[in-house]
């Protein structure tokens, strides 16, 4: 349909006067973005975007939710380094009220920051406020909840709502036999969103994988990991995300903002 230019001029000159031109270019897509939340995601090579024959969950969770994701996992990354790197802080400049974050790693976390070859990615042991020197530089190295917590409390701070979720399991039918032996990282991210409290929730995301991998048994299960026992092919990552989709809906480790953002009908891969 052809419109004159008098026709369009009066119009816009209207809106103008109303204020309705401001309204539409501004107000609407704000209440837009506050109905439909951004979900970060913030963890390590098992959730980052990589190329095959290995992928990430991270980059799967969208099949399973309505909401934008947006995927700041990096390869090789701990706690420690996302935090020293900046990439926390980063999110935190992103995130605004209502959004999520969801925080996974441990994969990286372990060893010993106190040796000479410290790789920048251990932190130091414990559950607390236990400290360490970088045998390496003389950083000043924190515990995984402390990272872990201090990031989370930030992005809370900014209105957003943080989901702490446990590592993804390696493969647990390695050698042929089943075997379920979660590192003290699965414990200590429960423990750190326990810690940090309002505006954190916890998803066991290790042990709902774990659920999954014993119901599909050692063939299945091996046929996931084409080069090592720690990263999945593009097929594995799919059920790792959901795996994590299901225990969301089930609240497996109680409830998180995310449930009331899950496709229908829900993944039940455990």
């Amino acid at each position: 349909m052809f419109f004159s230019s008098t026709i369009v001029s009066t119009a816009a000159a209207a809106l103008a006067v109303a204020g309705g031109v401001q309204a539409m270019s501004v107000d609407r897509p704000e209440l837009a973005r506050r109905a439909s939340p951004t979900l970060y995601l913030a963890g390590d090579s098992t959730m980052a975007k990589t190329p095959a024959p290995n992928n990430g969950w991270g980059e799967y969770l969208s099949k399973y939710l309505t909401i934008p994701i947006v995927n700041k996992a990096i390869s090789g990354r701990s706690a420690r380094s996302f935090t020293n790197e900046g990439r926390f802080t980063e999110i935190e400049k992103l995130v605004t009220t209502g959004d999520i974050v969801i925080i996974e790693f441990g994969h990286n976390d372990g060893g010993s920051p106190n040796s000479a070859s410290d790789n920048g990615r251990s932190d130091c042991p414990g559950t607390g406020s236990e400290t360490c020197k970088s045998g390496k530089n003389g950083e000043t190295v924190y515990t995984f909840g402390y990272y872990v917590e201090k990031a989370a409390r930030s992005f809370i701070a900014k209105g957003a709502s943080v989901v702490v979720s446990s590592q993804t399991p390696n493969n647990m039918w390695e050698g042929g036999k089943f075997s379920n032996s979660p590192s003290r990282f699965v414990d200590y991210a429960a423990r750190a969103a326990k810690n940090v409290g309002t505006g954190a929730s916890f998803v066991d995301h290790f042990q709902a994988v774990g659920n999954m991998y014993f119901k599909l048994g050692n063939t299945k299960t091996n046929a996931l990991y084409p080069k090592d026992h720690t990263h999945t092919s593009p097929e594995g990552a799919d059920l790792v995300a959901q795996a994590f989709a299901q225990a969301v809906s089930v609240d497996f480790n109680g409830t998180t903002p995310l449930k009331q953002y899950l496709k229908t009908p829900v993944p039940a891969v455990w």
